[in-house]
């Protein structure tokens, strides 16, 4: 059976505020680990209202204490945001307390808007070129063979399995040379995930942490009993899009009857190009869809994201699709 994980963001709700969305996602992390998914990931984001996972590392750690076998990871830590010798430390830490079961997901992008990231380091940009040497300072930081003056306690020698992200094709020729894992963010950028899959497994060069190519897909996911149920709760999703395409980023709305009358006409198609690799309906559909979806693209895992504004429908969601991978194992 092909792997299958969530990333989350800690979305606020209309009408909620971060801590119930924390304790949303921790309740989320508990539930998904019974359900036999493989990794529980996090983003960081800033200066968004909706999304309370700007401080990733530390809701990590909440996380993981309230689970036991789930991998706990960073999907991603977005690293010219940060010193690579701090990012050894907060995950070593992670690591030492909750050992085999940390992930560190790499990404370059600055996960808000050009004057928050001035504001969250002003040379960042600089960092942004420095990615490829950050990223191999950061494995010395994690590696049991540093030998520097410089050493990151916790962290040395806990040899965090590291991640390459990416929403293009420029992560794929990094992730290939680095000989990493590669998470692929078509949940929202998937105009380039088959080009980028066919890069790095052409150009991949075995390393210490892995032998062969493994690239896992973000996807959208939205499950219920019928269909039209889906479609009902999907319009949340829609609306959280737009509001990232017009940078209106307000908390995630309820779901409406008719997406018409909430999104304007010349945003409905950029939507639909972010959101292409979106599936929603019930598990007969659902089933459908993913199949080929694997099949054409081989991935080695999936990573689901499910913006659903009711806890207890997104629980569900995330229920029906575990027993959808579970079925069509026997077919992939």
């Amino acid at each position: 059976m092909i792997p299958f994980s969530v990333l989350d963001l800690a979305i606020v709700t209309e009408g909620s505020n971060p801590k119930e969305a924390i304790e949303r996602s921790r309740e989320l992390a508990v539930h998904t680990e019974e359900l036999g998914y493989n990794r529980f990931w996090m983003a960081e984001h800033h200066n968004m209202e909706h999304i309370a996972s700007s401080a990733t590392s530390v809701l990590l750690g909440h996380m993981a204490e309230a689970t036991s076998k789930i991998r706990i990871g960073s999907g991603g830590i977005m690293l010219p945001n940060h010193s690579p010798y701090i990012i050894a430390e907060h995950f070593g830490t992670l690591a030492t307390m909750y050992p085999g079961r940390i992930d560190l997901g790499l990404g370059r992008a600055p996960g808000t808007d050009q004057t928050t990231a001035h504001a969250i380091r002003p040379n960042r940009m600089q960092e942004v070129y420095n990615f490829p040497d950050n990223v191999a300072q950061l494995q010395k930081y994690l590696s049991k063979d540093n030998s520097g003056k410089v050493r990151a306690f916790p962290g040395e020698g806990t040899e965090i399995p590291i991640w390459i992200l990416g929403s293009s094709t420029d992560s794929a020729h990094l992730a290939a040379k680095l000989g990493l894992p590669y998470a692929f963010a078509s949940h929202f950028a998937p105009q380039q995930l088959t080009d980028a899959i066919r890069i790095y497994r052409q150009e991949f060069q075995p390393s210490s942490q892995l032998e062969k190519p493994y690239v896992m897909a973000g996807i959208n996911v939205i499950a219920a009993d019928t269909e039209e149920q889906a479609e009902y709760l999907s319009t949340s999703t829609k609306q959280m899009f737009v509001g990232v395409i017009t940078g209106e980023r307000n908390p995630l709305p309820p779901p409406v009857d008719d997406i018409n009358k909430v999104i304007p006409f010349q945003h409905q198609m950029a939507m639909k190009q972010m959101l292409a690799y979106s599936f929603v309906g019930d598990k007969k559909r659902i089933s459908e869809q993913l199949t080929d979806f694997i099949n054409k693209t081989e991935v080695d895992e999936l990573i689901t994201a499910s913006y659903i504004f009711d806890h207890d429908q997104r629980l569900k969601s995330h229920r029906l699709f575990a027993e959808v991978m579970h079925e069509i194992s026997v077919t992939v």
